[in-house]
This record gives C-alpha cells, structure tokens and sequence, in this order.
C-alpha cells in the first residue's frame, strides 16, 4: 500500500508503544525469579523502574516475609505494601540519592548464608543511588555528575568513572551483603547488556579501574573538583574485582533487543518488513541521524538493504556533545531526529520516530518525537531553521512547536532508546 502520513504516524506510534510494553516489569518479572529462601528475603534495588519492580515481586510473593528498599525517579513510585519506596533526583543525583543508598546498605548488613537478597536493578541507578565514597561529599558528585553528562562519554565509560567515586556501585552492595546470597534482576539500559554498567553494577564485580577512570577524566578534558582528583589519584580501596565477591546470579528479565524484536513482530504485522541494526548503536546522535538518512535513501531509491515498505529498527545510548557554548533543549533522541531530518531534506515517503522508552528523552517532558517528509519546511513555514537549531542543540523546541512530540509520562520501565525510520 502507499503509505500516507496518518497512517505511517499512527504506526510508529503503535510501535513505540509495542516496545514499552514489552519490557513491562508486571508482566516479565515473575518469571524470573528464583527459588524462595529458607531464611530472610531483603529487596535492595534502585533505577527507574525499581518500584514497579518491587510491587510486581510483592503480588508474585504473597507468601513470602519481605523487607527491603527501593530508590526510584520522582514520579516513579508506585503503590507498595510490603518494600520501601523512596524517590529521588535523576539524571544528577540530590540528597535523597545519597540517603536511599544509605538506606540499602543498611538493609543487607548482617545477614546469614541462608538469606536471600533479590537486588532489583535497572537504568537510571547510576544517579539515584549515589553515596558517596570516603572523603567526599554530594557536592562533588553532583559536579562530576554534570562534567559527565555534557561531556560526550558513553555511558559505559560515565559509570566508570561513577563506580570509583562511590560507596554502593561497582560489586560494593553485594560486598556488604555477604555471605547472603545475591539474586539480581535487571532491565537492561546499557549497551551490550552489560552487568557492571547497569545502574554502575552495584552486584556485580568491576573490572574497571581507578588508572581507567582517570584516563576518561583526561581523555574528555574534565576539570574535576579537587576532592574527586585526589580520590582517583589514590588508587586505593578499589571496587571489588572478578573473583572477590561470593557467588551471585544475574538475571536480565528485559533488555533492549527483546523490545526491537517485539516492534519487529508488530511491524510484520502492519505489512513492513523490519531490519533490526542492531542494539548497542553509540555515538553522536546528529551523525547517527545522518547515517540512518544514507540508508533510508538508498532503501526508497534501490530497495537496499532491503526493499520497501520496511522499516529501519536501532536501539543503544548515542551521546550529544555540548561543548563550551550556550546549549538549547532537547535530548538525544530529538536530536537524532533533527539531524536525520535535515539530512533527508524532505525526501518523500520516509519518516521516523525516536524514543526513550522510560518515557523522558534527557531531562525533558517528552520520550521523543516524529519525523516526517514536511517537518523541515513545517518548521520553516513558522520562522523556525533546522540547521540552526540543530547546531545549537536545541531540537525540543522545533518538535515541540511543531506539535510532533512522543508523551508517554513515565512509562516505569527502560530499555534504552528505540530508533525507528519507516520508508513507504
């Protein structure tokens, strides 16, 4: 069929929607969890969607005496009964972070061989659970916090740095709990599914060291506050390492390829053949947008990679470099778009849509947004120039005012970002 574009923006949406749904904690948690313990069941888990997790343990448990604690987003927490919830700030962290890691260390002190601790751990743990380490202060977390975010590292490299500035992440959690046995349950935000870089691994051993961690600080030029440089100078009271924890297990209940293969199936559904690019695409997210255009072109105009309708599936954590100057607002996502935008210049038949799936692109009210053939000259029609706003970083205001923006509200779950480009 030739597509029009109501119906290719009801189907993107349709399969946004599809991915969030398919990383739903109420409807995969239970599956995974393992046998119930002869001793004390204590719940410590922190990231977005840490307080949905723990009232999906608490209706599949009924039966089972739990305690424990939970730090989440503002606006995250949903009803619990038996596991605290405590809300705090995201993506840079406040006291309430500090204090809700605290909080789980508290919790797992003391415990026995045979007492389980089921640590519910997904994206976003990085920031709201941040104690600390010896010698520094919030303040210096904060500050380290925000060098990193405008920086352009990854967010494997970001939590690098973050595990080694800290008293919870990188295997210190499960470090306290000992002898307990450690159960994790994640969702996966992190490129590769990595362990040690979700929620920075508060569970897991850390192969990183401090000699990485200071070498990012350089490589990025960051100018870090006088209490972090020395800490990373010191070189002591490394994050446990490979080989040094008790024995735990790892369990991944949803990860960003599970959700690309739930909007693949979906899409199959709508008469598109998907092509999945991948799930750990990285780096600057106004290039990525160019390379996706490259390729939808040549799908319109050579039916290759594949032939048309198709659609061009990608998920990972590109970056957006700020730089010294004034920046605009927007996320990764809508700039992804914009720069796709401005590289297709109008070509007709291919749109997009690009999203966080926890349902806030960087720090704005909104998961992502649409492209579509007219969005560069809808925007110049109301006095507003894609390229210019785009080298400012100022792509929010553009799909805002456009009215071409994804709100979701939190979606309390997060398997990174769904990219999607439909060619008609």
């Amino acid at each position: 069929m030739e597509w029009d574009d109501a119906q290719a923006r009801a189907a993107l949406r349709a399969l946004f929607d599809a991915a969030v749904a398919a990383a739903d904690p109420r409807k995969v948690l239970a599956a995974h969890l393992p046998d119930k313990p002869r001793g004390r069941c204590i719940v410590a888990g922190g990231g977005k969607s840490a307080a949905v997790m723990a009232a999906a343990l608490e209706e599949a448990w009924p039966d089972v005496a739990l305690t424990g604690t939970v730090v989440t987003r503002y606006g995250h927490a949903v009803p619990t009964r038996r596991i605290e919830v405590i809300e705090a700030s995201h993506p840079v962290p406040d006291a309430n972070s500090e204090f809700g890691a605290r909080r789980l260390l508290e919790r797992v002190q003391g415990l026995r061989a045979d007492d389980l601790v089921l640590a519910l751990i997904s994206g976003g743990g990085s920031a709201l659970l941040a104690l600390p380490a010896p010698g520094l202060t919030l303040a210096d977390k904060q500050a380290i916090n925000r060098a990193l975010l405008a920086s352009g590292a990854t967010i494997t490299e970001m939590n690098t740095v973050r595990k080694h500035l800290s008293g919870i992440k990188g295997g210190r959690l499960a470090a306290a709990a000992a002898p307990a046995r450690v159960v994790t349950l994640a969702i996966s935000d992190v490129p590769g599914d990595d362990a040690a870089v979700i929620a920075s691994g508060p569970t897991v051993p850390d192969p990183s060291t401090f000699a990485d961690a200071r070498a990012l600080v350089a490589r990025y030029g960051i100018e870090p506050p006088r209490r972090v440089a020395a800490r990373l100078a010191e070189d002591a009271d490394e994050t446990p390492k490979p080989g040094e924890l008790p024995d735990g297990e790892f369990r991944l209940i949803a990860t960003p390829m599970m959700a690309l293969a739930k909007v693949a199936e979906v899409a199959r559904g709508f008469g598109v053949t998907p092509m999945i690019l991948g799930d750990a695409l990285e780096g600057e997210a106004r290039e990525l947008g160019t390379v996706m255009a490259g390729i939808a072109r040549s799908v319109r105009a050579h039916g290759q990679p594949l032939a048309a309708p198709a659609l061009l599936l990608s998920g990972g954590e590109t970056t957006v470099t700020i730089g010294r100057g004034p920046a605009g607002r927007g996320g990764r996502n809508t700039e992804f778009l914009l720069g796709l935008a401005v590289a297709l210049g109008g070509a007709p038949g291919i749109w997009a849509a690009a999203g966080d799936t926890d349902g806030i692109d960087g720090t704005e009210d909104a998961a992502g947004a649409v492209v579509a053939p007219d969005t560069v000259a809808r925007a110049r029609a109301v006095g507003l120039d894609a390229r210019r706003l785009l080298d400012g970083h100022d792509s929010y205001t553009l799909f805002d005012k456009l009215g071409d923006l994804i709100r979701t509200g939190p979606t309390l779950t997060n398997v990174n970002d769904v990219r999607m480009v439909l060619i008609g």
